[in-house]
């Protein structure tokens, strides 16, 4: 019997091992599991308070 027959009849303990490990695919995550969302940067209540009226009465009256 040669090398390539034994190790073709005979299953050595690294094969099995290797089909514990990755004989099965993991689960599948989910892309919402993936994401975080969250702002770059802190909201400023100055930034929204511009007013066209505002500066329309302001500028132009």
């Amino acid at each position: 019997m040669t090398l390539t027959e034994r190790t073709e009849k005979a299953p050595d303990a690294a094969e099995a091992a290797r089909r514990a490990r990755f004989g099965t695919l993991p689960e599948r995550v989910r892309v919402e599991d993936t994401v975080e969302e969250r702002p770059a940067t802190v909201p400023d209540p100055a930034r929204d308070a511009y007013n066209a009226d505002e500066w329309l009465v302001r500028y132009c009256l």
